[in-house]
Formats: structure tokens, sequence, C-alpha cells
């Protein structure tokens, strides 16, 4: 199982950034996948979930609205559209993979990759 993240950088306040996460190793289209984030100095953090067909999408509050996640199962990546960010949104994002029905938990996710930087910063 490999998750590979990809799509970070610099972005200003109100700027716009897409992650990707391209999946190797198995077969992508029957888990769960989700965006987590951790900023320094803090634990890692649910963002946004996706089921396997691609519906029944669950966001956090601070993401709601802003965030759009996708994914393309034929080409085995998951997306992340980042829209009007802001500086508490920087953080390094990871994507990861659950065979659980529903979750928004840390543990109950695997297949760590080694995370894209997002900063947003005037």
């Amino acid at each position: 199982v490999q998750l590979v993240e990809s799509g970070g950088g610099l972005a200003q306040p109100g700027g716009s950034l897409r992650l990707s996460c391209a999946a190797s190793g198995f077969t992508f289209s029957p888990y769960r996948m989700a965006w987590f984030r951790q900023a320094p100095g803090k634990e890692r953090e649910f963002v946004a979930t996706i089921a396997w067909r691609g519906g029944n999408t669950f966001y956090d509050d601070s993401v709601k609205g802003r965030f759009t996640i996708s994914r393309d199962n034929a080409k085995n990546t998951l997306y992340l559209q980042m829209n009007s960010l802001k500086p508490e949104d920087t953080a390094l994002y990871y994507c990861a993979q659950t065979m659980a029905y529903w979750s928004t938990s840390v543990s109950d996710y695997d297949g760590w990759g080694q995370g894209t930087q997002v900063t947003v910063s005037s």
C-alpha cells in the first residue's frame, strides 16, 4: 500500500490549491478515503472524507464550504480542492484509507504517506 500526496505549496490568504493523492499497490476503489492535516506542535486532525463510490462526503467544520474532496477511481487518485485559504490552514496534509464504513478517527486509517506541505501566508 502506497499513498503519495502532492500539490502543496505556498498560497496567499484567499487563494486556492488542489492536492492530489496517488494510490498504488492496492485496489483503490473499495476504500473510504480521507484527508488529514497536522500543524506544527499539534495533533493530526481530520479534514474531509469520501466513500468509495465518490459520495457520502463529510467535512470538518473548519473547512466546510471552502474545501471539496473528490476521487477518480479509474486513476486511483484522491483530490482536495482548497479555496478561500486561511493562515490557519497551514499544515502538512496527508491522505489515508480505511475499510471502515464510516470514520473520522486517525486511528481507523492507514497507508499514511509523507504528506504535502501547505503554507498560507501573505
